[in-house]
């Protein structure tokens, strides 16, 4: 190596003050205290190439877009990201999943929806970044609390493909007293179609005889939403 040539240094977690690793830092101060990048980093454990394992943490939120995409990834895709094999996407992937089904089984944590909006934000970051349409439906329970967003379909949405009855599966499965329809357009564009309308008519009267209360169906897109009952397409 010249003497004009230097490589940049970055410390692995070992190398760091004690007081300034992520594991040290939980154990004192909590894990309230850790930003996302640093606990996600705790189960990476450690980086490659020069790079910590909160470096690698950054990176993978970045090139995600956040947690709801780093939970829509796949296996294979973690594998493929620099400082990820197939034992961390693993983990990754573990991870997230006790995370949804702690969302699952403390109803007290659930959020509750109040509004479209309640609904939207729940998905949006998630759903406006999918390549296809998919069908959702957020199930709630009396309180409008939230019990399960299945995915109930994936693909062009048209009155000819959904089944309604695969719709209400999961709800009355659930035993669920209401539910909110969600579905993306991968253009962006939120405008409903004339198959939203009618496949969200088809929708409210199934719900009316199954005794299940469809309180609204979200079309999302890049950043804006559009509410069909606020605008009174689909619901009388």
């Amino acid at each position: 190596m010249s003497e004009t040539e230097h490589v940049t240094y970055r410390p692995m977690i070992r190398d760091l003050p004690s007081g300034e690793r992520p594991r040290e830092r939980l154990e004192h101060y909590g894990a309230g205290a850790l930003s996302t990048s640093e606990v996600l980093a705790i189960i990476l454990r450690v980086g490659t190439d020069g790079e910590n394992a909160v470096r690698v943490a950054e990176k993978l939120l970045a090139r995600y877009e956040g947690l709801p995409g780093l939970a829509q990834a796949t296996i294979g895709e973690l594998c493929q990201e620099k400082g990820v094999g197939p034992a961390k996407a693993i983990q990754i992937k573990a991870a997230l999943e006790l995370g949804r089904r702690l969302l699952v089984a403390a109803p007290h944590e659930r959020p509750v929806i109040r509004a479209p909006a309640d609904a939207a934000n729940l998905l949006m970051a998630e759903m406006a970044l999918l390549p296809q349409e998919h069908l959702r439906t957020v199930l709630l329970d009396t309180r409008n609390r939230v019990v399960g967003v299945p995915t109930i379909y994936v693909g062009s949405l048209n009155s000819a493909a959904v089944r309604v009855g695969e719709v209400f599966r999961e709800a009355i499965r659930a035993n669920s007293a209401a539910m909110i329809v969600i579905h993306n357009h991968p253009s962006g564009d939120p405008t409903p179609s004339p198959d939203d309308v009618l496949v969200t008519r088809m929708i409210v009267e199934a719900g009316t005889l199954l005794h299940i209360d469809v309180l609204d169906h979200l079309i999302i897109g890049r950043q804006r939403f559009v509410s069909m009952k606020e605008r009174g397409l689909g619901f009388k």
